[in-house]
């Protein structure tokens, strides 16, 4: 009789669950009416980030802060890129890069900092540049010559024509950074993993259209406080498209490949390419030396 119910309970979820990810699909009488949730779904919603559950720092037996990066040319890491042109997607499917810097320009995610150790806030404002680079081609330059007194009195203003505007899209994005903390907690016996942060790595607006352009980071969202509103952003499923997987749900759970770049140690926190120099392959060892180093202290705790 248990087990009868225990199998009802969990054939309700799954339904709720594919009614929610299906967002009026099929109720809908309009197009405007897809993606709205009815009154009865809202009611019945309860969909919220899983809560982290306190960890007092008596129960950290070991922690250790590493750093990643997360090359978005790997086809694990594809949900976390595409799509790249919204023109020909619906409204509720945006790369994470365009979900991060929508809500900090409408202020729901406040926590951005210029550094991986929180130490500088930064503003939409001061980000303008490294977004939008405003530049006169050379016909422009010409024009302003050949009738410079009317320019300078304000005569005449310059044509948009003779005016070069990039905007750095998410088509630009080289990978994220992500600072993460590996904890052993000895209350429940477990090897767990904590996001921090996360951080776009991209050229700057003017940098696009060069070769080789230099890629900076462009800014550090502090994940926990950033988790309400990457939850409500849906990543694509490709096995199942009725079942969309939150941005909040896929970093948390790890379902991206990267590669440790830095661990924090008693030299600054050097970065692993500062004492393994010009050696890519050296490199990649010693981020799989440090990744075992953490993996094994787990094992390590039941040997005798």
């Amino acid at each position: 009789m248990k087990i009868k119910n225990l199998l009802f309970v969990a054939f309700v979820l799954a339904g709720s669950l594919t009614v929610s990810a299906q967002s009026n699909l099929l109720n809908a009488k309009t197009p405007d009416e897809i993606g709205k949730k009815t009154e009865a779904q809202l009611n019945s919603d309860n969909d919220k980030p899983l809560p982290y559950g306190y960890v007092h720092d008596r129960d950290v037996l070991m922690g250790k802060t590493i750093w990643e990066f997360i090359d978005i040319d790997e086809r694990i890491n594809f949900p976390l890129y595409y799509p790249i042109d919204t023109a020909f997607v619906g409204k509720d499917r945006r790369s994470l890069f365009d979900v991060l810097v929508k809500n900090i320009k409408n202020g729901k995610i406040t926590e951005v900092y210029a550094d991986d150790y929180f130490n500088i806030k930064k503003s939409i404002g001061d980000m303008a540049s490294t977004f939008t680079y405003i530049d006169t081609i050379p016909a422009g330059h010409d024009e302003i010559n050949n009738y410079y007194d009317d320019y300078k009195s304000g005569k005449k203003v310059l044509d948009p024509q003779y005016i070069n505007k990039t905007e750095l899209g998410a088509d630009f994005i080289a990978g994220y950074k992500i600072k993460g903390y590996w904890y052993f907690d000895k209350r429940q016996g477990e090897l767990k993993y904590r996001l921090l942060a996360i951080c776009p790595v991209a050229p700057e607006a003017r940098e696009i259209g060069k070769d080789n352009p230099d890629v900076i980071d462009l800014f550090w969202v502090y994940f926990p406080a950033a988790r309400d509103v990457l939850h409500e952003a849906k990543a694509f499923n490709d096995k199942n498209s009725a079942m969309p997987i939150t941005f909040d749900h896929l970093l948390n759970s790890r379902r991206f490949n990267g590669v440790i770049y830095k661990e924090e140690n008693v030299y600054g926190d050097r970065e692993i390419q500062q004492y393994m120099k010009d050696n890519s392959q050296m490199q990649l060892l010693e981020s799989e030396r440090i990744k075992e180093k953490i993996r094994s202290f787990e094992s390590d705790m039941w040997n005798y």
